[in-house]
């Protein structure tokens, strides 16, 4: 069965959504102590870029992308980067990282005043690329994933659910124009009430 068509539910005390998908990245550390979460970052990734399905997003999170598979993994097999959370094209999410740590998704980052947005942030990566939309059902089980992680994370308010683009402009452009943003605060939103 298909996410979407589940309820969602976190574990506050392990920081595990169920019934996801598990596959632990190793590229995640503690949070400093006493952070608390408050930014969620949805980004958007490809790989090859502009390519979709297969396991590579998830083999580049989990430290076993091969760069013999394509001229384009060369550059990247051996960043040590994660997200949370990655949702692919038809709306299977699979969790990387529990929320209670810190994932490894906006590099050098600021919010406001505040450096380093992994610290106090959750990272969600939806497969898809800056120009191209995005599907139905990556909408439908963002919005449910969203409304799960604001129960258990209430200070993550509509206003601290940013682009990868808006806590690091001029490095990154991720989500990109084909993410429609009033949809998803209209989907998120409505399912909230």
């Amino acid at each position: 069965m298909n996410e979407v068509e589940e309820s969602l539910d976190i574990d506050c005390r392990t920081g595990i959504v169920k019934p996801l998908k598990q596959v632990l990245s190793p590229n995640f550390d503690e949070r400093p102590q006493g952070t608390e979460v408050d930014v969620l970052v949805i980004h958007a990734i490809s790989l090859p870029p502009q390519c979709y399905g297969g396991y590579y997003v998830e083999k580049l999170f989990t430290n076993c992308l091969d760069p013999r598979d394509h001229p384009y993994f060369e550059d990247i097999h051996t960043l040590k980067v994660s997200s949370h959370f990655f949702i692919d094209r038809v709306g299977f999410i699979i969790q990387f990282v529990p929320t209670t740590h810190r994932a490894w998704h906006a590099g050098v980052s600021r919010i406001g005043n505040r450096k380093g947005v992994n610290d106090f942030s959750i990272g969600i990566e939806l497969e898809g690329c800056d120009d191209d939309g995005f599907e139905d059902l990556q909408y439908v089980s963002l919005s449910q994933l969203t409304r799960c992680l604001r129960a258990a994370y209430p200070s993550i308010i509509p206003s601290h659910i940013v682009g990868h683009s808006d806590i690091a402009p001029g490095r990154k452009t991720d989500p990109g124009p084909g993410f429609d943003w009033q949809r998803y605060r209209q989907e998120f939103m409505c399912l909230d009430q």
